[in-house]
Formats: C-alpha cells, sequence, structure tokens
C-alpha cells in the first residue's frame, strides 16, 4: 500500500521519466533502494504508472505509462 510519501516520490520518478524514456540500467540505479517501507520502483511498476520498453536497438528503457503523465497533468493543476 503507498504511503503519501511513495506517492510524492512515485510522481517524481515519472516526472523525472516523463522528460525523455531513461536506459533501465540508469533508472533502476537512480530509484533503487533496499529499504523495505520505501518501495518506489515496485510501487510505480504496480500503479502502473512506469513501464519497461524494449527499443529499436534492443535496448530495455524505463518511460512512464499513460496513466502515469496524466497522474503528473493532475499534479500541475
Amino acid at each position: 500500500m503507498s504511503t503519501p510519501v511513495i506517492n510524492a516520490l512515485m510522481l517524481d520518478m515519472v516526472e523525472w521519466l516523463a522528460r525523455a524514456p531513461r536506459p533501465y540500467a540508469e533508472a533502476i540505479e537512480a530509484w533503487r533502494t533496499s529499504c523495505p517501507r520505501l518501495t518506489v520502483w515496485e510501487d510505480a511498476m504496480e500503479e502502473g504508472v512506469i513501464e519497461n520498453r524494449r527499443a529499436a536497438d534492443g535496448g530495455l528503457y524505463v518511460a512512464p505509462t499513460p496513466k502515469g503523465l496524466d497522474l503528473l497533468r493532475t499534479r500541475h493543476q
């Protein structure tokens, strides 16, 4: 279950990814945590606000989903 802190961090992650999809390695390095109470990456995937995408070059990228972009627009209203 997400907390207000996790929700805010998820939106920060979506905003960061909305600027440009990031290589998976870069995204996981920036957003992973070993703290079991700070599950931003896992919660963002479960909530469907970010997703992994395969690029034409075969690389794996992380990008916001349409749901994530909608939440981001709501945040900035």
